[in-house]
């Protein structure tokens, strides 16, 4: 069963950028990887999706135009560009296939300062 290891994650202040990194025990090629997070007292909500394709991607209102999603299928790992940081991003970060059916990983904690 694949499992996923998210880094990358650290404290930044707001304005700020970061770039999270998953990586998978496994393949990851023929299915859709989704990037999560989980913010203090909040249910985990899926933020941005993308495709085996590697060319197309859905984004949640809250970071569209902010955050970029992207993966490497030869290296089993997708990636998270984060700009423009607000700290209601301030939240453990992690990744998994769509509909969360693997197992979930450690996350990586962002924090983002006023």
């Amino acid at each position: 069963q694949v499992q996923f290891v998210e880094s990358g994650g650290g404290l930044v202040q707001t304005g700020g950028s970061l770039r999270l990194s998953c990586v998978a025990s496994g393949s990851i090629s023929t299915q859709t990887v989704v990037w999560h997070r989980r913010a203090p007292g909040k249910e985990r909500e899926g933020i941005a999706s993308i495709m085996t394709n590697n060319a197309t991607s859905f984004y949640h209102p809250s970071v569209k135009g902010r955050f970029i999603i992207s993966r490497d299928n030869g290296k089993n790992t997708a990636y998270l560009e984060m700009r423009s940081l607000q700290p209601e991003d301030t939240a453990v970060y992690y990744c998994n296939f769509v509909g969360g059916i693997a197992p979930w990983g450690p996350g990586t904690q962002v924090t983002v300062s006023s």
